[in-house]
């Protein structure tokens, strides 16, 4: 790392500043992040042993919820130690390299989180409009091809984020980092070259990615208020909208986040920096705390197998 007319070039180490603003009372801030982090875990956990325990939770409805779970443990074991390290320990220093890596699977659970969420939706689709074809057209092989489909894109999709930086981006105006944790553009932002072209892929990816799911899962969700309403009998209507509600819930306060945040982040310049770190964390904790604690809420199978897993340990 070597400096020349103000910049630094090639850095080997980046500085996370945490949130700005509120350095002086980040040590408070990480108590409620390392609960819910604590609980996320916990509880995203149980509902991966739970579905691999039960096999009357062997159906796709579920195998996609193991899946959302696995994502979202992914996600906040991704981000919060370092967080956390940074709030009460002062280790501030993160290598480039590893902060590249935090970055791309930061983003690939992200991206993976918003296809579960649409495989989901088709499965409520399904299970609703064609009730009768739906153990025929999910069949093990569709199922495994969704899983490996979610996967690929989000795995192929974001890794040229990190790579664009990597061989693009050589000198840097500082190497502070204003984040708690390495975000695309908070790194791209430090750059003192022509960073369009990581603006513009990283655009490119939002609108393909979230803007391609949302669009599908509203159109699955118009099918299915369709059929919904052209049952005859209102509490029939009502039995089968309640099939729904968790997965409507989780879909919305995922995207009301990601487009807020996303917002705040490209045009909210009046908008204090501490506000947008303090969004940005929250997207990124409060859906792997939620989505365990509404789907068990409001799911009787998984319930019940949170009742035997503690009876067989009695």
């Amino acid at each position: 790392m070597s400096f020349a007319n103000g910049t630094c070039f090639n850095p080997s180490v980046f500085t996370l500043i945490g949130i700005p603003g509120l350095e002086t009372v980040q040590h408070w801030i990480g108590i409620p992040f390392f609960i819910s982090f604590l609980l996320a875990t916990i509880g995203n956990g149980l509902l991966i042993a739970i579905i691999h325990s039960e096999h009357s939770l062997h159906e796709p409805m579920y195998v996609f919820l193991a899946i959302l779970a696995g994502t979202d443990l992914g996600l906040t074991l991704c981000i919060t130690p370092k967080m956390l390290a940074i709030f009460w320990l002062q280790s501030r220093e993160i290598h480039f390299d590893s902060c590249l890596i935090q970055m791309y699977f930061t983003h690939t659970f992200q991206c993976m989180e918003s296809g579960i969420l649409l495989a989901m939706a088709f499965d409520r689709y399904v299970a609703i409009c064609e009730p009768l074809r739906h153990s025929a057209i999910l069949t093990r092989k569709v199922l495994i091809s969704i899983i490996i489909t979610v996967t690929v894109r989000a795995s192929v999709i974001i890794i040229m984020c990190p790579l664009l930086i990597k061989l693009r981006l050589k000198h840097f105006r500082t190497t502070l980092i204003a984040h708690s944790y390495c975000e695309h553009m908070a790194v791209v932002k430090l750059a003192a070259e022509n960073i369009r072209a990581n603006k513009a892929y990283g655009l490119f990816v939002a609108f393909s990615v979230l803007g391609f799911d949302v669009i599908f899962i509203f159109l699955s969700y118009a099918f299915i208020f369709q059929a919904v309403f052209k049952l005859p009998q209102k509490e029939a209507r009502f039995k089968t909208l309640n099939t729904c509600t968790a997965h409507i819930f989780v879909f919305l306060q995922f995207y009301i986040l990601t487009f807020f945040t996303s917002f705040i982040h490209r045009f909210g310049f009046n908008v204090a920096p501490y506000v947008h770190i303090l969004l940005s964390n929250l997207y990124l904790l409060v859906p792997p705390l939620l989505n365990p604690i509404v789907y068990g809420v409001k799911t009787k199978q998984i319930r019940e197998g949170v009742r035997k897993m503690f009876i067989r340990k009695g």
